[in-house]
């Protein structure tokens, strides 16, 4: 079995045997040239020895590309998957070829996940076995291996393959042709107007507020979880002179900047939250001697940072409670269908704009294919949720 042990901080002189401790005291000043942080992952196998490509296949894209936390984590759980496998089956990772990673794909169609119970999805799936081509692509080039059949092959399988006039999207023709099933995009279901007013009266703070933010600015999770106090610092001015919206700066998905688009009713229940709960809790953290978090806007009743699967399972379970099914994308796909909605209708009263573009500027989609989902979602009856809009900015919620 395969073990992920994260990488600690060093012991204090005190802590370790009297023979060590000069040892100890000497390491905190050792330079390093690319030190690996606290919490890097470290994965071994079954009988303790370090998987060495695959911690400087995370060492790489963690310290030298700088990669984001979520991004190292994903990759560290393609490998750790792919790794256990290969032990369990008794394969060595540089002898795997395609047949193996053909079973391992096919093991998760057949199988539901370990840790879910649910069963693995074709997007999962297609993203865990790009995930592997892309570490023994990264291999062979380092000179981990010398060669393998996963790398520069179109594949050991005779297929015919049909001319396309345009290019795909997602990956080379190498990968999609044999190892990545074919994949449907499901268009967006945004939720009702009284579905999204249930699920917000059925969460506890922060998790409401933290979903009205998603509900009204299209916010991603990790986008959200970033958010910190200092953007609204500049929130200052008389309430009788404040706009009806506000540029709120955040940072995007890729560390991109970016901004969106806050209703002043939204504000205020971020300025309350902030007064009350966010103080309350940071105080009661400070009297019990724990280490309170200062800079994120959303942090739990213990005063730390809110992460994001507690935020994720609050809201399937308010979801559950309310008779739906309901998850933090979910809000920001409504977000996207409602005001697309809202845009289409201007559009056609003769208004000068591009509803597509904006919502694709305000979403910060990379591929105008991806906003299109959304046009797609509301065609059949585009003024069915284009009122729900103007209910929630009007702050009528």
């Amino acid at each position: 079995m395969v073990e992920i042990i994260r990488k600690g901080e060093l012991p204090q002189p005190k802590e370790v045997p009297t023979a060590l401790r000069e040892a100890a005291a000497a390491a905190p000043r050792i330079t390093l040239r690319e030190p690996r942080p606290v919490g890097f992952p470290l994965l071994l196998s079954s009988d303790m020895r370090v998987i060495e490509p695959a911690v400087a296949f995370l060492h790489e894209h963690a310290i030298q590309r700088a990669h984001t936390a979520d991004t190292v984590r994903t990759y560290m759980e393609i490998l750790y998957d792919w790794f256990d496998t290969l032990e369990q089956s008794g394969i060595l990772w540089s002898d795997a070829d395609t047949v193996d990673l053909v079973a391992y794909r096919n093991r998760m169609l057949q199988n539901p996940s370990a840790h879910t119970g649910r069963p693995y999805s074709v997007r999962t799936v297609n993203h865990r076995v790009r995930g592997v081509l892309r570490f023994y692509q990264w291999a062979v080039r380092h000179g981990w291996l010398r060669t393998s059949s996963l790398v520069g092959r179109k594949s050991d399988f005779a297929l015919s393959r049909r001319v396309r006039a345009h290019p795909r999207r997602y990956g080379d023709g190498a990968d999609r042709s044999v190892f990545v099933l074919r994949q449907f995009q499901e268009l967006p279901r945004p939720l009702s107007s009284a579905q999204a007013r249930e699920l917000l009266a059925e969460l506890r703070p922060p998790y409401d507020l933290m979903a009205r933010w998603q509900l009204y600015t299209g916010l991603r999770t990790s986008e959200l979880l970033r958010l910190a106090v200092n953007v609204l610092k500049d929130h200052s001015t008389p309430r009788s002179s404040q706009p009806a919206y506000r540029v709120v700066d955040v940072t995007r998905k890729g560390r991109k900047p970016g901004y969106v688009i806050a209703p002043a009713s939204l504000l205020e229940e971020t300025d309350a939250y902030l007064a009350q709960y966010r103080t309350a809790w940071l105080r009661r953290a400070t009297r019990k001697r724990h280490a309170p978090s200062r800079c994120e806007l959303f942090i739990n009743r213990r005063g730390a940072a809110v992460k994001k699967n507690t935020y994720q399972t609050a809201v399937r379970g308010a979801g559950e409670a309310c008779g739906f099914k309901a998850f933090p994308h979910l809000l920001r796909a409504t977000f996207g269908c409602w005001l697309l909605a809202r845009l289409e209708r201007l559009a056609k009263q003769g208004a000068a704009i591009n509803p597509l573009l904006i919502v694709k500027i305000l979403m910060a989609h990379e591929h105008i294919d991806t906003t299109d989902r959304y046009l797609r979602a509301v065609s059949i009856d585009p003024y069915v949720l284009a009122d729900v809009l103007d209910t929630l900015i009007a702050g009528r919620h």
